[in-house]
């Protein structure tokens, strides 16, 4: 399972971390200069739900903004809270 949501699409982005040294020209120095350039990455918040994909219950990695969007749904957690339509749907899934 990589490190990707579901149904965003939303992954691991890179970047540069930039640490500034010297004294800014307007405060008598001769400006600021990048010294310290280094590679970081950005890491989208993930999370591991259990949702239905297809009409089974699957384990997935989605993004917390694709929670928050409502783009994720959730199985019942007890099987007689089923109503009669979704025995039947899930019974023609199987």
């Amino acid at each position: 399972m990589s490190a990707v949501c579901f149904f965003t699409g939303k992954k691991t982005s890179f970047g540069k971390r930039r640490a500034w040294r010297g004294q800014a020209i307007s405060k008598g120095g001769f400006g600021l200069k990048p010294t310290g350039i280094t590679p970081r990455t950005f890491k989208p918040n993930l999370q591991k739900v259990r949702a239905i994909v297809e009409g089974v219950p699957t384990q997935i990695l989605v993004s917390a903004k694709a929670i928050k969007q409502g783009l994720v749904v959730k199985p019942l957690k007890r099987k007689y809270g089923y109503t009669r339509q979704q025995k039947a749907a899930a019974a023609k899934a199987h």
